[in-house]
């Protein structure tokens, strides 16, 4: 599945105040406050997500742009339970209520049915919540979109959640800063037999072409879920270091 870029903004409405309340639509039928939010998740960190032949993956740019910053103390990838695992692109602070919702979510789940939540019953509880706070007035929508992935009775699933509510399910997608080149190279080099390593070769090589000069192990966030185990991992900066150097040997 390939995303389309949203039409371009017509400016003539935002002047004539439809952008000035999240209820009110433009005379095209458009929510310009919800365009506005997925604008945010568009300049936001980068976040992609793969399902691979033995597990799920998610690679994160943290952009730490700050020497000062301790790379360890920033977290772009989220535990949800041991078989799910969340990332995301946008107003990280947004993500955080939502990621905390959802982990709640899931030990709910656990201590009412003794028995692990899908992903896709944590997926939908967080995008009824992103659809309230695009038709209730007060409130403004949510801006970040979420990549969700984890591993249930019905195999590996990949989700990626915007700001409308709406969900789609992947095999591989990208959200955030240079999301078009990294789904260009996406469409182009991923299949569903790459392991997860290779995967990770793939996802550390597209953040090394479009960060460039700016690219740095200490900005990555990296974390899996294999089949077999079905249990959340980090991966290690001497594993993203040694993997990054064969990229580059390419």
């Amino acid at each position: 599945m390939v995303k389309r870029e949203e039409d371009s903004m017509q400016t003539p409405h935002a002047m004539m105040g439809y952008d000035r309340a999240i209820t009110m639509f433009s005379p095209d039928g458009r929510l310009l406050q919800v365009e506005y939010a997925k604008k945010t998740v568009r300049q936001g960190s980068t976040a992609i997500g793969m399902v691979c032949s033995d597990g799920i993956l998610l690679v994160a740019d943290k952009r730490i742009v700050d020497r000062l910053v301790i790379p360890e103390s920033v977290e772009k990838i989220f535990q949800i339970d041991d078989h799910i695992a969340a990332t995301a692109s946008g107003i990280l602070s947004d993500a955080r209520v939502l990621i905390e919702r959802a982990q709640l979510k899931a030990q709910q789940h656990k201590v009412t049915y003794d028995t692990p939540v899908d992903t896709v019953t944590v997926v939908k509880d967080i995008c009824s919540l992103k659809q309230i706070c695009t038709q209730s007035g007060g409130l403004r929508p949510f801006g970040v979109s979420i990549i969700l992935a984890g591993i249930d009775r019905e195999g590996p699933k990949l989700f990626e959640t915007d700001p409308t509510g709406i969900y789609f399910q992947f095999r591989a997608t990208v959200i955030g800063e240079g999301e078009q080149e990294i789904e260009e190279i996406l469409d182009q080099e991923f299949n569903e037999k790459m392991t997860i390593e290779e995967g990770l070769k793939l996802a550390l090589g597209a953040l090394n072409k479009i960060l460039d000069k700016n690219f740095s192990v200490d900005r990555i966030d990296a974390a899996y879920i294999t089949n077999a185990e079905q249990k959340f991992n980090k991966i290690k900066k001497d594993k993203l270091e040694k993997i990054l150097r064969e990229v580059k040997k390419k």
